[in-house]
């Protein structure tokens, strides 16, 4: 169980979900070492915190084990023990129909997504260990777990099937060092993920689905927000979450089970 102030890391730090996660964090007590390879979103998190918040913030690619490495040193050197995990980190990539995705567009996808979690757990776990316990949430998705109708999502939804195989195994694993390790799998989030994102030949691979209501009943059609997601990664790090573990926790407004 996570006692004082927590120690915190959260990848993806720069925007989205993990900004979101690091404002609501921060004002809860939390000491926050955030991480992202986008050195200004990095800085504009960091200025978004309240004024007392402790935080330190490391740019580098979390598919990077030299760079992820340094994250584990730094928090280790700065506050010498980490309580917890937000592992938030990923991208769309690139969505295609499969014999046109190439292969290093589908490495790109793993690489983030899927490498960039596993090393960011990898060094991360010691640290867990050593401080007698902790929480890790992973950010997945309801691709790949509730709903496959995005078109030529085949790399992502991959990662975000496998991030969910990942979180249930470790579960087990880490059961008896006292770390639990949970799931959010959002839906559609007003992010700018997107923005990196391309969409090759959609005709191609789309089954049309067309919802006359909106395809997220809970709020007539429009995406959640970041701070939506935030909220339930809080709660999975707290101690009113700790017999949970292995759980993954849709936060999607109920898209998942129209679509």
């Amino acid at each position: 169980m996570i006692m004082g102030s927590p120690v915190t890391i959260i990848t993806g730090a720069g925007s989205g979900i993990g900004r979101a996660t690091a404002e609501l964090l921060a004002a809860t007590g939390h000491r926050l070492v955030l991480f992202d390879r986008d050195k200004n979103g990095l800085s504009e998190t960091r200025e978004a915190l309240v004024t007392e918040a402790e935080a330190i913030t490391i740019a580098g690619d979390v598919s990077d084990e030299a760079d992820v490495g340094e994250m584990i040193q730094k928090t280790e050197d700065h506050f010498g023990r980490l309580d917890a995990v937000v592992a938030n980190a990923g991208i769309n990539g690139v969505w295609a129909p499969i014999e046109d995705l190439s292969p290093c567009e589908w490495d790109e996808t793993i690489r983030i997504n899927l490498r960039g979690t596993f090393l960011t757990l990898h060094k991360a776990v010691p640290l867990l260990k050593s401080a007698g316990g902790g929480a890790i949430v992973i950010v997945s998705s309801i691709n790949g777990v509730r709903t496959f109708t995005n078109p030529g999502a085949t790399a992502y939804s991959a990662t975000k099937a496998a991030q969910v195989a990942m979180a249930q195994q470790l579960a087990l694993e880490l059961g008896k060092h006292r770390i639990r390790a949970n799931v959010v799998c959002p839906g559609a989030v007003d992010t700018n993920i997107v923005a990196g994102s391309e969409i090759r030949n959609r005709a191609e691979t789309e089954v049309p689905v067309i919802w006359p209501q909106g395809s997220i009943p809970l709020t007539d059609g429009r995406p959640g927000q970041a701070i939506d997601v935030a909220r339930v990664i809080r709660f999975l790090l707290s101690a009113e979450a700790s017999h949970m573990t292995g759980s993954p926790v849709f936060v999607d407004g109920g898209q998942g089970l129209l679509r």
